[in-house]
């Protein structure tokens, strides 16, 4: 049995978006606890327990290397009340920063 060159080339081009896919449900998931340890320590909640791809590019890192930078976005609360936006940027497999708002002031 002999493969065309187009048959290769397919397998390859289909082999590269699996390992691609399985890569970023990997960043997605490290996202993910990067919150919720995030939420332990500054006390807020995340809500639906999950974080959602808003933007990605192609970014270096400090060392020149070229990495696929994510912006995921989650939802969370401080005090069970107002649903907030926060923001966990990744690049490659590294965190980058999370982005809470400040917790308003309570009066009393």
């Amino acid at each position: 049995m002999y493969f065309t060159l187009g048959e290769v080339i397919s397998l390859l081009v289909f082999g590269l978006l699996c390992m691609y896919f399985l890569a970023a449900v990997r960043v997605r998931e490290l996202a993910l606890q990067s919150v919720v340890h995030a939420s332990k320590r500054d006390e807020f909640q995340l809500l639906d327990q999950s974080v959602h791809i808003r933007r990605m590019s192609l970014s270096r890192d400090d060392r020149g290397r070229w990495y696929i930078w994510r912006q995921y976005r989650f939802d969370y609360t401080y005090e069970g009340v107002e649903r907030r936006q926060g923001f966990v940027i990744m690049l490659g497999k590294q965190l980058q920063s999370i982005v809470v708002s400040e917790r308003d002031p309570t009066l009393h």
